[in-house]
């Protein structure tokens, strides 16, 4: 499976690495974010629509589950997806009839590991981990400092992400 690992100093350098990123989707794609609450997952996000393209602010979908970004510029639409609060697993995220946009959007699912894995034989797993949140011990409050660095690990599984060792290794903070 191809994987990167980068380390990304701030909030800004997120968003910087989902432009980045947006470049390498394409219709079809299924990324998968996991990290923990405030570790930048809708940042990452909001740097994949700039990249893209595509209409609206990018804003976590937690309360609509699902939001669509239709692209300005001719490209895939953006499905922003926060199955945090989906317990039924694919048969809930399928009644959001989210295989009907796959084949022609980028969709992005956060807090889908587990859940959304079966709508696509490829997908790409995000995961993000905040090096202040993620080393504090269990139970210790963590503060939400967007200028916390994180590291940002990406693998690709499936067919798609097959050959993409090389683009996954090209990815910057641009």
């Amino acid at each position: 499976m191809p994987h990167q690992t980068l380390a990304v100093p701030d909030a800004a350098s997120m968003t910087r690495l989902g432009r980045s990123l947006a470049q390498l989707l394409r219709p079809g794609d299924l990324v998968l974010l996991s990290g923990e609450l405030g570790a930048g997952k809708t940042t990452l996000t909001r740097g994949m629509g700039e990249g893209l393209g595509v209409r609206g602010a990018v804003t976590s979908p937690t309360f609509v589950i699902a939001r669509v970004h239709p692209s300005l510029r001719g490209g895939p639409a953006l499905v922003h997806v926060d199955a945090y609060r989906l317990n039924g697993g694919l048969d809930q995220m399928e009644d959001l009839d989210l295989d009907a946009e796959l084949t022609e959007s980028v969709v992005v699912v956060e807090w889908g590991e587990g859940k959304v894995e079966g709508l696509a034989d490829s997908r790409l797993e995000v995961r993000i981990r905040r090096a202040v949140g993620g080393d504090a011990p269990s139970g210790d409050a963590v503060a939400e400092d967007d200028a916390d660095p994180r590291t940002v690990t990406l693998t690709g599984v499936g067919p798609r992400w097959e050959d993409a060792e090389t683009e996954l290794k090209g990815l910057r903070l641009l």
